[in-house]
C-alpha cells in the first residue's frame, strides 16, 4: 500500500546551495515497478539514498518487483516509499515534488510497448511525451531548478529505419513508431529545458536491456517464458513475429548503473548504453532452446519459416503475422564509447549470460505452485 512521505525539514523559498542539496541524496523514480525501476531502487538504496517512487493507483497488485524492498510503514527497513501519482496529472506531480524535494529525478515510466503504441498512440504519446513535459514544469514549479538532477529514459527507437550502424549520440533520429516518436518529443523537451533554464538533465539512449523482471509481453522474455512452459510441458508451441530482427540486448541491471553514473557528472550530457553486438531474434531462441538441451534446426521460409526440436522434429516455433510492426525497425546496433570514455561505464553481462539467466529463472517461476507476475 503507497504511503506518502512526510515534509523534509527543507523549505522550498529557503533551499540550500545546490552542492549541498546534492549530499541529501533523495531520488525520486517514476516507473519504479518496472524492470528498470526495481534494479535502480536496489542501487540507489545500496549507495544510501532515500528512495520515492511514483506508483499508479490500481485494484490488483502491481508491485511484485519491488515486494522485496518495501515494507509496512510500521515495519519499515529501509528509505523506501511510494507515492500515488501518474504522469497524466501536473499537479499531483508538482505536490509529490515539493513533498519529497529530490536531489535526483529518474523518468523511467512510459507505455513502453512498440507494437502496443500504434493501437494506443495517443495514450502512449500524453504520457510518453507530454508526461516528461510535466515533471520538468513541476521541477520549476517548486523552484528546483537549479537544485535537482534529471535522468530522462530515451531509447534506441529514436533511431528506427537507422541512419547509419552504429548507432551514437549523433547519429540522425528517424523514430518508426508512436512509441518512438513519443520518445523523440521526451528526448527534445530535455534537451530544451537544461539549455533553457540551466537544468541538469541528461538523456540516457539505452538500447534493449532485459533481465528476468521484463515485462512478458517483451519478445525476450516471450521466448524464454515459452521456453520454460515447453520443456515442463504447459504449452506447445512459441510463436513470433520478425524473426530477422537485430537487436543490441543487454542486462538491464548494468543499464541502471549508468543511468546512476549519468547524474554523477561535473555537467549534464546525453548518452548511449549498449553493448556494441547485434544479434537476431532466431539467435535469441536459439540459445534459449539451448539452455534446456534442445537444438532448433529451421525450414521455410518468411511466415511460412518453423523451428522444430532436431531431436523429435516437433514444431516448437512458429511466425504469426499479428506480432508483425505496421513499421519495422530492422536493426539496432549503438555504439557505448562515449559512455565508456566519461562515465567509466561497461556492460558486464554478456549475451549468453543473460540468456541463460532467463530461462533458468522462468523454468524455476514455472515449476513453482505460486505464480509468478514479473
Amino acid at each position: 500500500m503507497a504511503t506518502l512521505a512526510k515534509a523534509t525539514p527543507f523549505a522550498l523559498r529557503n533551499l540550500p546551495s545546490p552542492e549541498e542539496w546534492q549530499k541529501r541524496k533523495v531520488a525520486l523514480i517514476s516507473g519504479v515497478t518496472g524492470q528498470d525501476g526495481s534494479y535502480l531502487t536496489e542501487l540507489l538504496l545500496e549507495k544510501g539514498y532515500d528512495v520515492h517512487g511514483i506508483i499508479r493507483r490500481s485494484s490488483s497488485f502491481n508491485t511484485s518487483r519491488i515486494n522485496h524492498l518495501f515494507f509496512d510503514q510500521h515495519e519499515r527497513k529501509n528509505k523506501f516509499e511510494l507515492h500515488h501519482g501518474d504522469l497524466s496529472d501536473s499537479t499531483n506531480l508538482v505536490y509529490i515534488i515539493a513533498q519529497v524535494q529530490p536531489s535526483e529525478i529518474y523518468n523511467l515510466g512510459a507505455q513502453s510497448h512498440v507494437k502496443v503504441s500504434f493501437d494506443m498512440a495517443e495514450y502512449t504519446g500524453d504520457v510518453d511525451a507530454l508526461g516528461t513535459l510535466r515533471l520538468l514544469d513541476a521541477v520549476r514549479t517548486c523552484g528546483l531548478q537549479n537544485h535537482v538532477r534529471f535522468y530522462q529514459a530515451s531509447t534506441s527507437e529514436l533511431y528506427g529505419l537507422v541512419q547509419s550502424v552504429p548507432q551514437d549520440e549523433n547519429t540522425p533520429f528517424y523514430p518508426r513508431s508512436p512509441y518512438g516518436v513519443a520518445k523523440l518529443y521526451a528526448f527534445w523537451i530535455t534537451k530544451n529545458y537544461r539549455e533553457a533554464y540551466n537544468i541538469y538533465a541528461c538523456n540516457g539512449i539505452l538500447f534493449n536491456h532485459e533481465s528476468p523482471r521484463r515485462g512478458r509481453t517483451f519478445v525476450t522474455r516471450k521466448i524464454t517464458r515459452a521456453v520454460a512452459d515447453i520443456t515442463l510441458g504447459k504449452q506447445a508451441c512459441l510463436y513470433l513475429g520478425n524473426l530477422d530482427a537485430q537487436r543490441d540486448w543487454g542486462h538491464a541491471r548494468d543499464y541502471v548503473e549508468g543511468m546512476w553514473r549519468m547524474l554523477q557528472q561535473d555537467s549534464p550530457e546525453d548518452f548511449v548504453l549498449a553493448t556494441g553486438e547485434m544479434h537476431y531474434v532466431r539467435e535469441f531462441v536459439e540459445k534459449a532452446f539451448r539452455v534446456v538441451g534442445v537444438e532448433i534446426k529451421w525450414s521455410g521460409k518468411g511466415v511460412d519459416e518453423v523451428g522444430k526440436d532436431s531431436q523429435s522434429d516437433k514444431i516448437v516455433v512458429r511466425v504469426d503475422p499479428m506480432y508483425f510492426r505496421p513499421a519495422e525497425v530492422e536493426q539496432l546496433l549503438g555504439r557505448p564509447t562515449k559512455a565508456e570514455r566519461l562515465l567509466g561505464w561497461k556492460r558486464k553481462v554478456d549475451f549468453d549470460s543473460l540468456v541463460k539467466e532467463m530461462v533458468e529463472a522462468d523454468l524455476e517461476s514455472s515449476k513453482s505452485l505460486i505464480e509468478n507476475h514479473n
